[in-house]
């Protein structure tokens, strides 16, 4: 602990061991407590680590942590334990983020966003009330930059070569690099030379320095060029060496040319100006120093990050998730085949249960005890709803089965999801317990539902047929399907247009699932499978097209804030209360009937999204 004080306003470069330590362990606390699975707690304690020059090894389980950090002089061993774990998609979004804004503080190039301005202005304006918005502005700042800078560039090195038969291709190779970097395809705002300050460089001014500073400015978009999330990084240095040869055959030839350029082009002539008196203005401000103090942070600095990170409040206030919740499950039971007086019944019921739940949570009681009292309040408030309907409507009273939808809100769909995708991963340890804690979550809830039945001596039997035309079907599940994926988005703590594109998703994949079992009778666990396949290559072409610049950088977000929100719809709550409800009566064939239904469902929906990510991603097609 001495050590972490004495290094506390030392550059994290500088900093001893130990206080590297307890940012990539709690960084890697903060990953697991929002959810997410032991391989990408991992993945980012290992991002985390390597622009601080520290290898780490980490083994996680649901609460807890044992890391053995080592910069190949020191080696310590950290443990963290959580009380409890839950769901935060925006806390999983903000550390990606995080995790690009250190990178590049430490003189590194981000691999999460190719803008890194997004991951900037994120992390510098977490304590602001409206970060999203502004990150939102900044990068159209940038974007209207780099496209007049990349304009101007484009007519220099167009004059140049017009005008001076002597440059060598290696120079227009070079040139090129710089242009692209300065337009933005892929690499709008590539990472920083050490010594860039905190606030971005003008395009123009990275675009001259493209010509007239080329040794550095090369380096750079070519470390930024070169980055993706699923492909490996090519050798720094034979790039390197091939752009350091072409930049030496440029200056023997820039000389030469020079007077021919100055006088071909009045527009090249006044925008080099300018750059240079850019250039001169803030020499004194920024000055490029050692690459340890690449931006200036400290180790309190990014544990001040940190605690924004950790300390932000739900984006929901317990009524909204409440009415999230209503509307998901009336979907949900939609999508089962329930009708009106259902959803009706489904709606009232999850939405008080889960306004409950959230205020038993927000007083940290027991999950357990609190899932099972919101189950129950729940399905007598369905049931209540029916009862009190039922006396202007007799028809009202004949739909049992409404009050199983009202308790869909509890399905634990993440560590379900996420379960799956680390036994993939062959981290069994972690899996195991994850699907063991869905598992006694949704033990619970059915047990819960199963006594409300027995109370008001229900008997569910299942959803009456609507008989509605297939095309009219088809665009009601879809139109449910996008409710009912947006309100489990919201309940997971996504951001309005993470819920949003999570929506759309789902709405196509859980429409196509549904379909193919009604219309080429495919069986549920195919059609579950086919559903996650596609859920997870939507979410790539997704994340893709943002790298890629066809999408707005700031609509970048992680694949598991997208693919489990949007299959945690197809998880077949109705056959696991079924279950629980004929193991309640000693019925035991119907029982396990239903419960191996439900299973094989289950298991198809993570090896459907590890397809997607072994066919697109090299860090899951091979074991290294």
């Amino acid at each position: 602990m001495e050590d972490i004080e004495r290094d506390y306003d030392k550059p994290i470069v500088e900093a001893c061991i130990a206080a590297k330590t307890s940012l990539i362990v709690r960084v890697g606390m903060l990953e697991l407590g929002a959810g997410t699975g032991s391989f990408r707690v991992r993945e980012m304690m290992h991002r985390i680590a390597y622009p601080m020059g520290v290898h780490v090894r980490a083994d996680v389980n649901l609460t807890d942590i044992e890391a053995t950090c080592t910069d190949g002089v020191s080696r310590i061993t950290e443990v963290v334990d959580l009380p409890t774990t839950g769901v935060n998609t925006e806390r999983i979004w903000l550390l990606e983020h995080f995790a690009d804004w250190l990178s590049v503080k430490c003189g590194q190039a981000g691999t999460y966003h190719a803008m890194t301005v997004v991951s900037r202005e994120l992390v510098d304006n977490l304590d602001e009330p409206n970060v999203y918005a502004a990150a939102r502005k900044a990068v159209k700042e940038v974007l209207a930059q780099d496209q007049d800078a990349a304009k101007a560039l484009k007519d220099a090195v167009a004059t140049a070569v017009h005008n001076e038969d002597e440059i060598s291709q290696s120079r227009i190779d070079a040139a090129a690099i710089d242009t692209r970097t300065a337009a933005g395809l892929g690499t709008v705002g590539s990472t920083p030379r050490p010594g860039d300050s905190n606030d971005s460089k003008p395009a123009s001014v990275s675009a001259a320095a493209a010509i007239e500073n080329s040794d550095s400015s090369t380096a750079g978009s070519a470390t930024s060029l070169g980055r993706d999330s699923g492909a490996e990084r090519p050798s720094s240095g034979q790039s390197a060496s091939t752009q350091g040869e072409a930049h030496e055959k440029a200056r023997s030839s820039e000389s030469a040319a020079s007077s021919e350029q100055s006088a071909s082009s009045d527009r090249s002539t006044s925008f080099k100006e300018a750059v240079s008196s850019d250039k001169s203005a803030s020499s004194d401000k920024s000055a490029y120093p050692e690459p340890q103090a690449a931006g200036g942070i400290t180790v309190r600095q990014a544990h001040e990050r940190l605690d924004l990170i950790e300390r932000r409040k739900p984006l929901y206030s317990p009524l909204f998730s409440g009415f999230a919740s209503a509307v998901a499950c009336a979907a949900f039971v939609f999508l089962l085949g329930g009708g009106p007086y259902d959803m009706a019944g489904a709606f009232v019921g999850a939405g008080i249960g889960q306004w409950v739940r959230r205020q038993m949570l927000g007083r940290r009681i027991n999950q357990f005890f609190a899932t099972g009292v919101a189950v129950i309040i729940a399905a007598l408030a369905c049931v209540g709803t029916l009862r009190l309907v039922g006396i202007f409507d007799p028809v009202a009273l004949k739909h049992d089965t409404a009050y199983i939808g009202a308790i869909l809100f509890v399905i634990p769909g993440f560590p379900l999801v996420t379960g799956g995708l680390d036994i993939a991963k062959l981290d069994f340890p972690s899996g195991v317990q994850r699907i063991t804690y869905a598992f006694s979550i949704i033990l619970v809830a059915t047990l819960g539902g199963w006594a409300v039945a027995r109370m008001v001596m229900l008997n569910p039997q299942g959803f009456e047929p609507m008989n509605l035309s297939p095309l009219l079907m088809a665009g009601l599940r879809m139109i449910a399907a996008f409710c009912g994926v947006w309100g489990f988005s919201v309940l997971f703590n996504s951001p309005q247009r993470m819920a949003l594109v999570a929506a759309v998703i789902g709405a196509l994949t859980d429409t196509m699932r549904l379909e193919m079992q009604d219309l080429l009778h495919v069986p549920p666990e195919m059609a579950a499978f086919l559903g996650a396949f596609l859920a997870g290559m939507l979410a790539t072409v997704w994340r893709s097209s943002v790298r890629h610049g066809l999408l707005p950088p700031h609509l970048g977000y992680p694949r598991i804030s997208l693919t489990v929100p949007s299959i945690v719809i197809m998880v077949p709550g109705l056959y696991m209360y079924r279950a629980m409800f004929y193991l309640g009566q000693f019925n035991t064939l119907n029982a396990l009937d239903w419960a191996f239904r439900a299973f094989m469902v289950i298991i198809c929906l993570p090896i459907g999204l590890v397809t997607a990510r072994v066919l697109t991603d090299r860090s899951w097609r091979y074991d290294v």
